[in-house]
């Protein structure tokens, strides 16, 4: 098997392509990729300081190597969840990533506001991803807002947004087929235009990226994430992605060229600002503030329970 681009020896196989690569032609490949990704959707310019939602996993860092390496402006904002030693090392594992590259790093840890992942999951008994997605949104779009940027990039990879679409329809999840795409542009004074760089190249691309690259992320799943329905939705699409190699990525492609368009007229009208923090929301109070008024009221029963 022989490299696509040097005729050397092969080492990288990319099925839905037909076609392998060397490692440092598939670092091309890579960058490539990506590249296409920010100007086919134009994204953002060379310009732009470009705030890169890291959480120690191979996605987000393989995303910010490649942003860096490509030239772009950019700062990493990781969140630490609380999520026991899970957390401790996703976050020990960025930093390290960011202090070895000489990056921006901005850190906040969420246990420290009172907001962390467990607690929020435990006071509300909502599962523990339901949970961490809404902090993870709200604070990414809170501190992009604050921090003076005007776009946020994360690490979805192709096999993200297949799951998510397969999942959304499965269930004619309407609003959010119509906001399911690349980019999203912001419809509040308080949001940032978020963009998913990674969105063309797959799980395993990203993998082999980090691995030759030699990223050290963290490998273990969230303990959360067991039983998790993306998951579910991933496993089907991998089964079908074996027998038939592109499926994922013809999936996501012509839903974005034919179906998303279709969608988009069922997008919501733009949200308010959220009477508590002033937050972009649909209703008087955001999602965010609803979920720890619940916290605040479920502490203060409890505390008014207790014997004095």
């Amino acid at each position: 098997m022989k490299c696509k681009r040097c005729r050397g020896p092969a080492e990288v196989q990319i099925r839905q392509h037909s076609s392998a690569f060397c490692r440092p032609c598939f670092i091309i490949y890579f960058h490539r990729q990506v590249e296409r990704a920010i100007h086919k959707q134009r994204m953002f310019t060379p310009e732009e300081e470009v705030l890169v939602a890291v959480s120690g996993g191979k996605d987000s860092l393989a995303l910010w190597d490649a942003l860096q390496t490509l030239g772009y402006r950019t700062v990493g904002l990781h969140l630490a969840l609380g999520i026991g030693a899970y957390s401790t090392d996703s976050t020990a594992r960025t930093e390290a990533f960011a202090q070895a590259r000489g990056l921006q790093l901005v850190t906040v840890r969420l246990e420290e506001e009172g907001h962390a992942v467990p607690t929020l999951a435990a006071f509300t008994n909502r599962p523990a991803c339901a949970a961490c997605g809404m902090a993870k949104r709200y604070y990414f779009d809170k501190l992009a807002f604050e921090r003076g940027f005007s776009v946020l990039a994360t690490g979805h990879n192709l096999d993200d947004e297949a799951a998510r679409l397969l999942g959304n329809v499965l269930h004619w999840q309407v609003d959010h087929l119509a906001k399911q795409h690349p980019i999203l542009a912001p419809t509040h004074e308080r949001f940032v235009r978020k963009v998913k760089p990674l969105y063309r190249l797959s799980e395993y691309e990203t993998a082999v990226y980090a691995f030759v690259r030699r990223i050290d992320y963290v490998v273990d799943e969230c303990p959360n994430s067991v039983g998790a329905t993306q998951l579910v939705y991933k496993d089907a699409l991998n089964r079908l992605e074996a027998a038939m190699p592109g499926t994922k990525q013809n999936f996501v492609q012509e839903f974005l060229r034919v179906g998303q368009p279709r969608f988009a007229s069922a997008f919501d009208g733009p949200p308010r600002s959220c009477a508590r923090c002033g937050m972009p929301s649909f209703g008087e109070v955001c999602s965010f503030c609803n979920l720890l008024r619940e916290v605040e009221d479920k502490r203060a029963r409890r505390a008014a329970a207790r014997p004095r």
